[in-house]
């Protein structure tokens, strides 16, 4: 043998260094690479009568949307008991895979809190990404009366005790769903001369609404709009 590097090793390791060259100016870029699951036909074996090129290594193009795992019907509770609602809910897990219950509840919450805020506020910036053109329109047209009265309007949400999906589904092409929100707030409002109009700065009232949210299936706008509202307090 002899010293340094063996002339085989220097080959071979030339042609690694053009395979990558090669790659590179293809490519353009670094790509991330997304192995198959261990165990799915095997250790990450092709599945039978595929070729290694089709069930290989997967590169991932640059906004891509990141496929969510289904929610499958026996996990819509506690969201969802009735078998309507259920059912709902599995039209839209099989239009949209991406469909996860627990993240839509938990931004239907957040989306709660901004729009009362918002419309409390006369903020039709944020409600305009938020709700639909026609609640824009109902919300904006309230929010015109108070301003040309002088009035002052004032919303703090204390929290949401429950929420349920009461209805769901896809209606042409687009995924609805109703919820049934119980939540505690404190409403007033105020004329010029800081005379209370209605509602009670130090009173919390318990509501029961029905908010309905809605997103085309086929866009690739991830946004859920509030497209109805139904509110009445409770006894």
């Amino acid at each position: 043998m002899h010293d340094g590097l063996d002339p085989t090793t220097i080959i071979f390791a030339l042609v690694a260094l053009f395979v990558v060259w090669k790659l590179r100016s293809v490519l353009g870029t670094r790509v991330d690479v997304e192995k198959r699951p261990p165990g799915e036909n095997g250790a990450g074996a092709p599945a039978a009568g595929r070729s290694a090129a089709q069930d290989g290594n997967i590169i991932r193009l640059p906004g891509a949307a990141v496929r969510m795992p289904s929610t499958p019907a026996r996990g819509f509770e506690p969201y969802a008991r009735s078998d309507k609602a259920k059912q709902g809910l599995t039209e839209i897990v099989a239009a949209d895979r991406t469909f996860d219950l627990q993240r839509f509840v938990d931004g239907a919450k957040m989306a709660y809190d901004m729009v009362v805020s918002a419309f409390a506020s006369g903020d039709r910036a944020t409600l305009a990404n938020l709700v639909s053109a026609d609640v824009l329109g109902s919300f904006s047209s309230e929010i015109q009366k108070r301003e040309a009265a002088g009035e002052i309007a004032s919303t703090k949400l204390v929290g949401i005790d429950s929420v349920e999906v009461v209805d769901a589904g896809i209606k042409n092409k687009t995924a609805q769903v109703t919820l049934r929100l119980e939540t505690k707030l404190i409403n007033a409002v105020k004329d010029r001369s800081g005379a209370i109009v209605t509602g009670d700065p130090d009173l919390v009232v318990t509501t029961e609404e029905l908010w309905t949210f809605a997103r085309d299936v086929e866009s690739r706008d991830p946004t859920w709009r509030l497209i109805a509202t139904e509110s009445e307090p409770n006894a």
